[in-house]
């Protein structure tokens, strides 16, 4: 049986961990069906059969198979379809500190790079200047390549969607600038770079639509 049939991922439209899958996919040049999932008003029967844990996408279903969690799938597809555009490097160091990097996006930066946009006022000046180191070590680490993979995009800069994208809407929605071309000139080429990608740009939700979704959510909290 061929590795693309029965490919399937189960997403939400401005959701950037959804998109993470999506653009791995498209850039690997794999077949797939997309399913969305509106799961802030009703979880499907086939949301809740392939993610029961979770409830949440993304999900990739292959060959009957489901894989959970954006970052488990993307590492999946890389596994799965080794020879097709790599996400990850051959050296074992090198590897490593792309999960690593990958891994500090997740865990430390992108939920503090929300905080401070949307966050509580009486937190959000903490969570400006956590941003911000959060933003600082990832500047360093960029240095002057195009992108975190080198000269094509890589597992890092996928992980970093929302950075790239997202978070430029979500400044410019909630009045919070953190990421400036002044404080973070490298991070803003390298935005400029990843969304002018010619496969990413065919994934990346309408600025428009997230901007309104935006301000319908979390408009109240405002600066």
């Amino acid at each position: 049986m061929n590795q693309e049939e029965q490919v399937q991922l189960l997403g939400l439209w401005g959701s950037p961990f959804s998109k993470r899958v999506e653009m791995v996919l498209k850039l690997k040049g794999i077949s797939y069906e997309y399913i969305e999932e509106d799961v802030y008003v009703k979880k499907s029967h086939l949301l809740l059969n392939y993610n029961p844990i979770h409830k949440k996408v993304p999900v990739l279903v292959h060959q009957g198979r489901s894989i959970a969690e954006s970052l488990v799938i993307v590492e999946y597809i890389e596994d799965t379809w080794k020879t097709n555009y790599p996400m990850l490097p051959h050296d074992p160091y090198e590897r490593s500190m792309a999960r690593f990097w990958a891994k500090y996006v997740d865990d430390k930066v992108m939920l503090t790079l929300w905080k401070a946009c949307w966050g509580p006022e009486s937190v959000r000046e903490k969570m400006v200047e956590e941003a911000c180191e959060g933003l600082k070590y990832l500047e360093e680490e960029l240095g002057d390549k195009q992108f975190f993979g080198g000269e094509t995009i890589g597992f890092v800069d996928i992980a970093a969607d929302f950075i790239a994208y997202w978070f430029g809407i979500a400044q410019e929605a909630s009045g919070v600038m953190i990421m400036t071309a002044e404080a973070f000139p490298r991070l803003q080429r390298w935005s400029r770079n990843f969304v002018g990608n010619n496969i990413i740009k065919e994934v990346l939700p309408p600025k428009e639509k997230l901007m309104a979704l935006f301000k319908a959510q979390f408009g109240n909290n405002a600066a």
